[in-house]
């Protein structure tokens, strides 16, 4: 069965969500981004959400996290709670 491994930064705006895109592309580190920035208590462990499989996380986010490119910054995606940057680490099956 599949299973992935993923960090996010959640913020409230898609505007904030593009900007702090931008900052990591440029060179910014993700860990310390999410840090400084994500509204979901993972933010404090830098955005690491650990291993999950497809059902765990609310739709959006499963469909990028299953089928998006392992290593890139994904997003914005928007769900229920907010505006998504996500950053697939690992994921089998």
């Amino acid at each position: 069965m599949a299973k992935a491994s993923a960090r996010h930064i959640l913020v409230s705006t898609e505007e904030e969500c593009l900007t702090l895109k931008t900052q990591i592309e440029g060179g910014e580190d993700f860990a310390a981004v999410a840090k400084q920035h994500s509204k979901c208590p993972s933010g404090k462990q830098g955005g690491a959400l650990g291993e999950f499989r497809p059902g765990q996380m609310v739709r959006e986010f499963d469909e990028v996290v299953f089928s998006g490119e392992v290593g890139k910054v994904l997003g914005p995606v928007k769900t229920q709670f907010g505006y998504h940057l996500i950053e697939i680490t690992d994921r089998t099956g």
